[in-house]
């Protein structure tokens, strides 16, 4: 029998319970796939806490993975038995050694990507893209912000916007996350407990700001993150590590500048099989071409989710992190 990280109530940690798991048979436009790695996201903390609530419980959470296909239901053209395929997106069902999952949401893998790079990349990565690529197309010359700038997202979105030309700074938390944002591409890390981001920012930009924020913080970065925000700049708002955003006066948009503001996932961005195709085209390119570089931070056992949880919630990970079937 096989197992998985089931969750039937939301809470901490502890609601992780690891126990038998029968996936059943792929119905048809399902494929079935043994994992051989899953990704860890801070999506999983907001599933698994209610803040971001799940469909139904109990279930299995997460929402990246990436193994070999066992069996496909009925119809199912996109994959075939045996290939290597990654997924990154709704449903969720990650936290398993086996699952069942539509296949039009399934990436077969080339051969330059290991099944490992591949959970660790496909939701941070194709995140990224659409950060940098759709939200604001990044050119050169534009100077960015990126908030946890050694996170997961952060790393690849400081090395992919270096790569199309911009200038890059980012907020840290420590002098060692500050080396190893520089290391990723980021120009200007900043220790944001020791200086003001926002008038750092200025600064750097001879008061004239960003041409675009990514802020995966929330609460506590919101409004120092419009300041740091050039005339007609924008404000992407992907994440609230930091609790939900308070209601905001539209107003403040155009008293700041007429700035923009977006809310955007990527669900949204990869809804469509062919947009899903793209991104995972796109970092795939990227990645192979050796523009951008994989950190592996960590990684734990699958049936240790709840630990890896708890450390990814205390800030104690960089860049991708892994859970192991």
């Amino acid at each position: 029998m096989s197992h998985a990280m089931i969750i039937y109530k939301t809470g901490g940690p502890e609601v992780l319970q690891w126990e038998p798991f029968d996936p059943g048979q792929p119905a048809p436009g399902e494929a079935l796939v043994r994992h051989e790695a899953v990704g860890l996201n801070y999506i999983d903390i907001y599933h698994r806490s209610g803040l971001y609530p799940l469909p139904a419980l109990p279930t299995v959470p997460g929402l990246e993975g990436a193994g070999i296909v066992e069996a496909i239901g009925d119809g199912v053209t996109e994959v075939s038995v045996g290939d290597r395929v990654a997924y990154a997106g709704v449903p969720a069902g990650a936290y398993a050694e086996i699952r069942r999952i539509p296949a039009h949401r399934l990436i077969r893998l080339p051969e330059a990507i290991s099944t490992r790079q591949a959970a660790a990349m496909m939701l941070q990565g194709m995140t990224a893209r659409y950060l940098l690529k759709k939200c604001v197309p990044v050119k050169k010359g534009d100077t960015i912000l990126i908030h946890a700038a050694a996170g997961g997202v952060g790393l690849l979105v400081c090395q992919w916007a270096r790569h199309l030309g911009a200038r890059v700074i980012g907020t840290v938390g420590s002098e060692a996350k500050a080396e190893l944002a520089r290391a990723n591409g980021c120009d200007h890390p900043i220790l944001y407990d020791r200086e003001d981001f926002a008038q750092r920012v200025r600064d750097l930009t001879d008061g004239v700001g960003a041409n675009v924020v990514y802020d995966s913080v929330g609460k506590a970065t919101f409004m120092k993150s419009l300041d740091c925000l050039r005339p007609m700049g924008t404000l992407v708002t992907f994440g609230q590590s930091s609790g939900k955003v308070p209601p905001v006066d539209i107003g403040l948009l155009g008293a700041k500048g007429s700035l923009f503001l977006t809310r955007p996932s990527l669900m949204t961005y990869t809804a469509r099989r062919e947009d899903l195709v793209e991104h995972a085209q796109d970092l795939f390119d990227v990645v192979t071409s050796g523009k951008v570089r994989l950190d592996i931070g960590r990684t734990w056992p699958l049936a240790e989710a709840a630990d890896a949880h708890r450390a990814l919630e205390a800030r104690q990970t960089t860049g991708s992190s892994l859970l192991i079937p």
